[in-house]
């Protein structure tokens, strides 16, 4: 499923971004465009950051 229309950048490629270290909606923008079309996705990637800070908060 895309997250980014604008860019054409999926989910699992925002999640891998993610993974590998982008810690805010910019970050994953630089990494891939993300969120700096017309910004409609900046929601959607702020609550996967805020998704993944959860799960590594609960696993330690």
């Amino acid at each position: 499923m895309f997250v980014c229309i604008c860019k054409a950048v999926t989910e699992t490629e925002v999640h891998e971004h993610v993974h590998d270290g982008a810690d805010s909606a910019d970050a994953i923008g630089e990494r891939c465009g993300a969120g700096w079309g017309c910004g409609t996705c900046v929601d959607r990637l702020e609550e996967i950051l805020c998704a993944y800070a959860e799960r590594n908060r609960t696993a330690a």
